[in-house]
C-alpha cells in the first residue's frame, strides 16, 4: 500500500480538528438550551468518518447520542421530541429578533421565511 500524499494527510487533520471542534460544541449544547447538540455531532460524525475511525465508532456507540446519529445516518430520521423543540426554539428565537431587533417588514419576512424553511425540513423528516 502506497503511503497517502501530503495533502491528503492535511485533509485528515483538518476533518479530525473539525471533529473535535463540532463534538465540544455539540456536548456543550447538551447542556446549554440555545446551543443545539445533534446536528453538530452528526457533522463531528461525517468529519470522523473522513479521519478516525475510532472516534466515529465512540460517537456511533454513545448511549446518549449513538442512536439519534444512527437514526439519522440510516433514514434521516428526528425523533419527535426533537421536531418540537426546535419548533419552540424557533419561536423563542424569532420573538426575541422581534422584540430586542425591531427589525424592518423586510428583514422580518426573509428572517421568518429561513426560520420556516428549516422547520418545514426538520417536519417533514421521518420521525424516529
Amino acid at each position: 500500500m502506497t503511503r497517502p500524499a501530503r495533502q491528503s494527510t492535511a485533509l485528515r487533520w483538518l476533518f479530525l480538528a473539525l471533529g473535535l471542534f463540532f463534538t465540544g460544541f455539540g456536548f456543550v449544547g447538551a447542556f446549554l438550551p440555545v446551543l443545539p447538540t445533534v446536528p453538530f455531532l452528526i457533522l463531528a460524525a461525517a468529519c470522523f468518518a473522513r479521519s478516525s475511525q475510532r472516534l466515529e465508532n465512540w460517537l456511533l456507540a454513545h448511549p446518549r447520542f449513538g442512536p439519534l446519529l444512527r437514526d439519522w445516518r440510516e433514514r434521516g430520521a428526528i425523533p419527535m421530541r426533537a421536531k418540537w423543540m426546535s419548533l419552540g426554539g424557533t419561536m423563542l428565537g424569532f420573538g426575541l429578533f422581534l422584540w430586542g431587533g425591531r427589525p424592518g417588514w423586510l428583514l422580518i419576512a426573509l428572517v421568518g421565511g429561513l426560520m420556516g424553511f428549516g422547520l418545514v425540513y426538520v417536519f417533514t423528516r421521518p420521525t424516529a
